[in-house]
């Protein structure tokens, strides 16, 4: 057996420890890992201290911001300016609003403020408006005369039926004044619109609707009968339309009156309560 061979039943080498270290690195020192220190009671409390004065400071600056604005001075209200207003004053404006001189102007809620302006049969819309630092302005939208309700009174009545107030000085109105309702109703109007109130808005418009003369020929509109409104031209001739159908009656009216005015004999009534037919009558019907 050559002599470069090894037998596997021959005496195994010893194999050298790679690991040991060798004179090059035998002084050297190798660290383990240091562990965090972990921080001392009194560093933990003082921690705990910093970070309750930085939550409590968070707390207390919005409490003490809010203080301020509602407490300081420079926020005291010295002027209310009104604006909208034509037909009432802006006097009475500032009483109904509630605003006393020298308020908080934080303090103020526009929307109690509005509340109290909107309770006024004249305003529509009310909008309040801060400006700093110690100013108001109140934005109004009165409700707009649409005809006359007459009553004991005289009474202005809105688009929608609502009472706004009374006339003080003899007017001309555009298109016919309503009459029959009774005094509760023109009371509860000045907060809500009454049925009878809405069905003459409604029969006014259908006057506007039909584009004709027919509404400036037509003076009032009785409310007070049970069988539907009485309307009376400005020649004094009762017509009763019904309880429906208004819009078609009313152009049958409109052929109706141009006949009556070529007739020698006076009509003094005309009835288009029936479809199919118009009965005119020399005498009122009661």
């Amino acid at each position: 057996m050559s002599r470069g061979l090894v037998s596997p039943r021959g005496r195994a080498r010893e194999v050298t420890d790679l690991g040991e270290r060798s004179a090059l690195i035998a002084r050297q020192r190798v660290d383990r890992a240091r562990k965090p220190r972990r921080p001392g009671r009194g560093q933990r409390l003082v921690r705990l201290a910093g970070i309750a004065a930085l939550a409590a400071g968070l707390l207390l600056a919005p409490a003490a911001a809010a203080h301020w604005l509602l407490t300081s001075p420079r926020f005291a209200v010295a002027g209310v300016e009104v604006k909208g207003a034509s037909r009432l004053s802006a006097e009475r404006i500032r009483a109904a609003s509630g605003i006393q001189p020298g308020v908080n102007l934080w303090r103020l809620d526009p929307h109690e403020v509005a509340a109290r302006l909107e309770a006024l049969p004249e305003i529509r819309r009310a909008e309040i408006v801060r400006d700093l630092p110690n100013r108001v302005t109140i934005v109004v939208e009165e409700r707009r005369p649409f005809t006359l309700v007459h009553g004991e009174r005289l009474h202005w009545l809105d688009e929608e039926g609502r009472v706004i107030g009374e006339v003080a000085e003899a007017v001309a109105p555009a298109v016919p004044v309503v009459s029959g309702l009774t005094e509760e109703e023109l009371a509860s109007m000045r907060t809500a619109p009454g049925p009878r109130a809405r069905a003459a808005i409604a029969l006014i418009r259908a006057l506007l609707r039909s584009g004709s003369a027919l509404a400036t020929e037509i003076s009032e509109i009785d409310m007070s009968r049970r069988d539907g409104p009485v309307l009376y031209t400005v020649d004094g001739i009762e017509v009763r339309l019904g309880t429906e159908d208004w819009d078609e009656r009313l152009a049958r009216l409109e052929g109706v009156l141009t006949q009556v005015t070529t007739r020698t004999d006076a009509v003094r009534a005309i009835d288009l309560r029936f479809r199919d037919q118009v009965v005119l009558s020399k005498g009122s019907q009661g």
